[in-house]
């Protein structure tokens, strides 16, 4: 059984019931949630040992989080404990035209407050095959950028294979600060999921947020991917394609490159029930795959299976079994009842 660290902030998600806008809604669905969280419970369902390393705080609410991440097979003993707050954000869901929308309240969090002497990640780090966490932990306070830091570092010095999914928010930073940053966190990563915010080697004066923000074509994103995995020396560079038909109803695929050259998947159409967490469960399915598979483009299906399933799940985490994703795989009649 292999063993797997992500690191991050578990917050907690109050969804409107249905469709209904933030504005119309008297009360919300509650479940927790969070990038690293959510990747930590796919594969924890996938039959991994996975332990969830972040900060909470040691009342009622920091305690159900925990119990949350239990009940879906993830260790909890190196979570930190103080008496700060836990993080909440909001999540209004689209339909048709309406696009769905997220209100974060999570400044002064405990996690948001983590200090560097709060995380042994010499002994977090002790017999671990992979190390993950997201573009959005380094976001939420210089102390944990430096954090990340030093836990990649460490990684890296104990064998741990690393992943980061980039995760840009605006929100959190601005595109400057984010691509400063990201880029030194990338010099110990093996495994980078996305492109933005990093900076190309072509960098000029141009204004790369704006090259960023127009769509680009398969082979501009292929160009792209060699440009950094050669740059940063990654192991593997993945992207996700996103057709937008409606909020409900988006075509996907991905892309990774390796040492081999590009192996793509085949393209996914899918209603949506939740498109939240979609790319935790996308990049969770390719830790699996590299872990567990001696074929790239096995793997790059697999992780496509587990990010378009995932729209069909309501909450932030794929909850689903290993075999479900393989049964999408490799059933000849996929959407046939189970029995």
């Amino acid at each position: 059984m292999k063993n797997i660290v992500t690191f991050g902030e578990i917050l907690l998600r109050l969804t409107t019931p249905g469709f209904k806008t933030i504005k119309q809604s008297q009360s919300f669905d509650g479940v927790f949630g969070g990038g690293e969280a959510n990747v930590a419970m796919a594969l924890a369902q996938y039959g991994f040992n996975v332990n969830f390393v972040t900060k909470v705080p040691k009342h009622a609410l920091g305690r159900s989080a925990m119990q949350f991440l239990n009940y879906f097979g993830v260790n909890t003993d190196h979570v930190v404990y103080d008496e700060q707050r836990l993080g909440v954000y909001f999540l209004e869901k689209g339909y048709s035209i309406r696009p769905t929308r997220v209100i974060y309240d999570r400044e002064q969090s405990s996690f948001a407050c983590s200090k560097i002497n709060d995380y042994d990640f010499d002994i977090i780090f002790e017999n671990v095959d992979w190390f993950h966490l997201g573009g959005i932990t380094p976001a939420l306070s210089e102390e944990l950028f430096e954090i990340s830091l030093v836990a990649l570092e460490i990684a890296q010095k104990k064998g741990v294979k690393t992943s980061c999914d980039l995760n840009y928010r605006k929100s959190l930073w601005s595109f400057k600060s984010a691509r400063a940053k990201m880029s030194i966190l990338m010099k110990n990563i093996d495994v980078c999921f996305g492109i933005e915010p990093l900076e190309l080697p072509t960098y000029d004066d141009q204004d790369y947020k704006d090259r960023c923000e127009k769509p680009f074509s398969e082979e501009e994103i292929k160009k792209i991917m060699s440009q950094l995995k050669e740059m940063y020396q990654f192991t593997q560079i993945v992207h996700t394609f996103r057709t937008e038909k409606s909020v409900n109803q988006n075509e996907i695929s991905a892309i990774v490159m390796d040492d081999q050259g590009f192996f793509k998947s085949k393209t996914v159409d899918v209603q949506i029930v939740d498109r939240v967490g979609t790319g935790d469960a996308f990049a969770a399915g390719m830790i699996y795959g590299l872990l567990q598979f001696d074929s790239m483009q096995k793997t790059i299906d697999f992780a496509t299976a587990s990010f378009a399933l995932k729209h069909t799940i309501e909450g932030d985490a794929n909850i689903l079994d290993l075999s479900d994703i393989l049964h999408f795989m490799n059933a000849d009649h996929p959407l046939s009842i189970i029995r």
